[in-house]
């Protein structure tokens, strides 16, 4: 039974935190009540709330972990990770570590060489389209093609591995091409494709060649730009004839794709033409070589095939050099010191003019001497 004040007999209401007096609801809903004190809750409805804010504490807590184990370094994340939470019992509970990926399997093995000595023909193109496409037009059809060797050098390998030797031929020695007769050594890449040229140098040197790599300059500009550079000691300063016409000046200088054909390719620039050129080749062909091989680069099976790899689609090779022989020579290569090297040119007897075109003269006595020198494995007697 109520009092005309609406009072409850038993006493007043109790009062809610803050001061809020849960009768002043004027303007509210008749039948709404001010939020209640947990205390005054049904225990089911306290027992809801209490587990709502367990969980929110340990989601707070997972987020936490997480971000701190993504942030840390990854030695640290290995370790177990113990979070604690606000539950009823205390009881900490442990995360366990997330398994550690599975490594990589070692790279295959590349095969070593068996020591014997080794001749490898280098031929730059100078043709501007593909070297590769030409030389196949040559082997299917036995007709000429617009290129010819810009570059011709003999690197020989010795059984140890330890250094190289570069024999160069100068592109306009007058030689004799078998089954063409007498014409620059240049032509007959043209005449013949690289089975014609790789014969030419094995009549003019008597000695066999193992393996014969011919590259473009579209080639040879991508690689160098692949490696970032080569470094290069300029010891003739100069400018190219060439399209930028760089300028080369007296010491180390850094070489992209571009400057770097041009370092190889110029012979008008200089008093003794393509003399100074082939010293230029040799140069570079150090300077690539150091490269190739500083820090250890060569002892790397995985860097060693992606090396092979990216070289691959820029050469043109042999029938029996595939990529796998490629990686097989180059990794024959990793204790070679480079600054060992030694470089030697093909004897010549002076320029000259045969059929209105200017030639070198061949030296044939100086000639057949070196080709003794490399047959006989006594290169370094005539090397630089």
């Amino acid at each position: 039974m109520s009092t005309p004040s609406g009072s409850d007999p038993s006493g007043p209401e109790p009062s809610v935190p803050g001061g809020a007096n849960p009768g002043a609801n004027t303007g509210a809903n008749p039948g709404a009540t001010a939020a209640s004190h947990p205390s005054q809750l049904p225990w089911t409805e306290r027992r809801r709330r209490l587990i709502a804010a367990v969980l929110a504490l340990v989601l707070v807590a997972g987020v936490v972990v997480a971000v701190f184990s993504f942030t840390r370094p990854s030695s640290e994340s290995q370790a177990p990770v113990v979070t604690e939470a606000a539950t009823p019992s205390e009881t900490p509970t442990e995360t366990a570590p997330a398994p550690a990926p599975a490594a990589p399997p070692p790279p295959e093995p590349i095969a070593d060489l068996p020591p014997v000595p080794m001749n490898i023909l280098l031929i730059g193109s100078d043709t501007r389209g593909n070297a590769r496409e030409l030389a196949a037009h040559t082997a299917a059809t036995g007709a000429s093609s617009d290129h010819r060797a810009d570059t011709l050098m003999l690197v020989h390998v010795p059984a140890d591995r330890r250094t190289f030797y570069v024999v160069s031929l100068m592109r306009d020695l007058w030689v004799d091409i078998p089954g063409y007769g007498g014409a620059k050594i240049n032509t007959s890449l043209e005449v013949g494709g690289i089975d014609l040229a790789t014969r030419t140098v094995e009549s003019l040197l008597g000695t066999r060649i193992d393996h014969t790599v011919m590259m473009d300059f579209h080639g040879f500009k991508l690689l160098t730009d692949g490696l970032g550079g080569v470094d290069v000691n300029v010891t003739t300063p100069f400018q190219s004839t060439h399209e930028t016409r760089h300028v080369f000046h007296a010491g180390v200088n850094h070489l992209d794709g571009q400057a770097a054909m041009e370092f190889v390719r110029e012979r008008y620039a200089f008093v003794d033409g393509d003399y100074q050129r082939v010293r230029n080749q040799q140069t570079f062909l150090r300077a690539l070589l150091a490269k190739l091989t500083s820090g250890g680069a060569l002892n790397d099976v995985t860097a060693v095939r992606a090396l092979v790899d990216f070289a691959g689609g820029h050469l043109t090779v042999d029938q029996g050099f595939d990529p796998v022989s490629v990686a097989i020579l180059a990794y024959a290569l990793r204790n070679m010191d480079p600054h060992a090297a030694g470089f030697v040119t093909v004897p010549t007897a002076g320029v000259g003019t045969i059929g209105g075109a200017s030639v070198v003269l061949p030296d044939y006595g100086g000639i057949n001497a070196l080709a003794a020198a490399l047959r006989e494995g006594r290169i370094a007697e005539y090397a630089r």
